[in-house]
């Protein structure tokens, strides 16, 4: 964490475009904008310094109290309820963004199941990630994306995936399912699959999309979310070269329309992807983990 001190000439700072990324959990949500990342090579440059970063909603988990957090080490409290997450910390932190400030972000133990008392800074960037399950549920914080990404992965794939995780972790096999079919499953069913009509791009099988021609879903930036339009498109490639042209075109100051509650105006079309079109090359490759957070 680099110190916001020192004589050191900060760069101009941009209103960012927020892009929110959802998806149920261990859909892939996180490695996905990893690898955007990646593809970007911004995961090799100093933090402060990046053009492109990452947010998670888990760094919004409310404050437990005694009787919460007892519940929370037994695996029975709902993590994936709404109510779990500090949304107006989380709404003033995304405006602060937006405007370009420097902000500092909660560090949460998911051991302990409690906030830490060091925050994380995060300074201004031209493109920022933010995901989580539920990003698009509350309508205040999903009118703030300029665009909304959805990871849709099926829910065996999904399952496994937690299984595999949380064992890793040495939770108990009984406790992981009794988890799964009493909070996870019901609330993704309520509360996450639901926003994922709020989507302007659905990313099938998560990073999986990068082998295969997929059909895509293309938004038409008109204030309306247009799915399945014929474009065969491989949807993480499409996004990276959309935020290539952001970072190359500068379009991040505001050649774009203003966001409200009303919907939301672009000046400039999503690039379209054909077959002649060329792919960013990645950078240096990386392992990328599963994510070691609850979602």
């Amino acid at each position: 964490m680099a110190s916001a001190g020192g004589s050191e000439p900060e760069r101009p700072h941009p209103k960012p475009f927020l892009i929110g990324v959802s998806g149920g959990t261990a859909s892939g949500k996180s490695t996905v904008c990893e690898k955007i990342m990646e593809l970007l090579g911004q995961n090799e440059v100093e933090r402060r310094q990046r053009k492109v970063l990452i947010l998670s909603q888990d760094s919004f988990y409310k404050v437990l109290t005694a009787e919460q957090k007892a519940k929370a080490l037994k695996g029975q409290y709902n993590f994936d309820h709404p109510d779990a997450f500090d949304n107006d910390l989380m709404h003033s932190t995304l405006k602060n963004i937006v405007e370009g400030k420097t902000v500092e972000v909660p560090a949460y133990d998911f051991v302990t199941h409690s906030r830490l008392a060091e925050t994380t800074v995060v300074y201004p960037a031209d493109v920022v990630l933010f995901e989580g399950i539920l990003v698009f549920y509350n309508q205040d914080i999903r009118d703030m994306f300029h665009l909304r990404l959805f990871v849709d992965t099926d829910s065996d794939v999904r399952l496994s995936r937690r299984v595999l995780r949380d064992m890793k972790r040495g939770r108990d096999l009984e406790q992981i399912l009794t988890q799964y079919t009493t909070f996870v499953k019901p609330a993704f069913e309520e509360f996450c699959l639901p926003t994922k009509k709020y989507a302007d791009v659905i990313i099938p099988r998560g990073v999986d999309n990068m082998g295969k021609r997929e059909l895509g879903s293309l938004p038409d930036f008109s204030g309306e979310t247009t799915f399945g339009v014929g474009k065969r498109t491989v949807a993480i490639n499409l996004i990276v070269q959309h935020i290539q042209d952001i970072l190359n075109r500068d379009i991040c100051k505001w050649q774009r329309g203003a966001v409200n509650g009303h919907g939301r105006t672009y000046k400039r079309p999503f690039p379209e992807q054909t077959e002649s079109s060329s792919v960013l090359a990645p950078g240096k490759r990386s392992h990328l983990e599963s994510s070691s957070r609850p979602h």
